[in-house]
């Protein structure tokens, strides 16, 4: 319609009013809105990579996968699992990490992206090949997220776990009077290599040409000779290797636990949705809003309703643009 832009522009400056006014009336330091700024976008980055996951997912396979957020889960324990049995090395500062880090990091995606096809095969094509419907499909996967997270408990219990234990981690300055810690800076650095090198899967390879093709028209490019079934399996193995990744870098952030990733699944579910389901560029560009909402509101709100501040900022803009951002694919 040709007033949404229009309405659009006036709640954006309206909303952009009322939160100068309320970061002035809060008495906001500067350089901590700035911080809160970076630290949104370290968690964005982290949202949007598990949101690229679940938009693959439903672009290709057309349900949304509820047990996405405990694949992250998964990913962030198989890496506590794995970090022990790697040669130890000293921390490489000023990260609180040493190089046992990285094999850790790359077997646990392998690992993830593993298990989520092993998922796939046991319960989701099962479904699929009963021509089951995506509600059925969508609960079966609210099951499987039931299921992994209560093996994680049954493997490790309900204590909080670091991987690391003992170890300093300053926040260091940064330009603007930004603070932040190495290791945050690390996880940035990281989302941004992941997202380039998906965009470039995506974009300049055959598989990620076919993956676009059948999220496109599922149909038609069946039609047009693509094995369908192995573009669903190539789905779910990178899918589940982002989310592992995306655990990893939220356990180097901050503590391991069983319900980490279930945590952040209605942020990236609202990422997914904000930037248009199924685009998963449009994902990242959502996580990045949501992470960046969430962190800067709490100056201004309670940090515990931070997650409803970004539904509701998330919820205002999909009334004006109901395809998301950037657009995406049909329901």
């Amino acid at each position: 319609m040709a007033w949404r832009p229009y309405a659009g522009a006036l709640v954006s400056v309206a909303a952009l009013a009322w939160l100068v006014g309320a970061l002035r009336q809060s008495g906001a330091d500067a350089r901590l809105v700035l911080s809160l700024v970076a630290w949104g976008i370290m968690l964005g980055g982290i949202v949007g990579l598990g949101a690229i996951g679940l938009s693959l997912v439903y672009g290709v396979l057309r349900f949304g996968n509820f047990a996405h957020g405990d694949l992250m889960t998964v990913g962030a324990y198989a890496a506590l699992a794995i970090l022990p049995m790697l040669p130890q090395g000293p921390p490489l500062r000023p990260l609180s990490f040493g190089w046992e880090m990285i094999p850790a990091l790359l077997l646990a995606m392998a690992l993830t992206g593993l298990v989520s096809v092993a998922i796939d095969r046991i319960l989701y094509r099962p479904l699929r090949r009963r021509r089951s419907s995506p509600v059925l499909v969508a609960m079966a996967s609210l099951g499987a997220a039931f299921f992994l997270r209560s093996a994680l408990y049954l493997g490790w219990g309900a204590d909080f776990r670091f991987y690391y234990t003992g170890r300093a981690r300053p926040s260091i300055a940064l330009p603007l009077g930004i603070r932040l810690r190495p290791d945050q800076i690390f996880v940035m650095a990281l989302a941004v290599v992941l997202v380039v090198l998906t965009y470039l899967l995506l974009t300049r390879t055959r598989l990620g040409k076919a993956m676009r093709a059948t999220a496109d028209n599922p149909v038609l490019a069946r039609v047009s000779g693509i094995d369908t079934e192995r573009i669903a399996r190539w789905t779910w193995l990178i899918g589940g290797a982002l989310a592992g990744a995306g655990g990893v870098m939220l356990g180097l952030d901050a503590q391991l636990r069983p319900e980490m990733g279930w945590a952040l699944l209605l942020p990236m579910f609202a990422a997914a949705i904000l930037g248009g389901i199924g685009n998963p560029y449009g994902a990242l560009v959502g996580g990045l809003v949501m992470g960046v909402v969430q962190q800067v509101s709490t100056v201004v709100v309670n940090p515990a309703y931070a997650p409803g501040v970004a539904l509701v900022v998330m919820i205002a803009l999909l009334l004006l643009r109901p395809r998301g951002l950037l657009g995406g694919a049909a329901g």
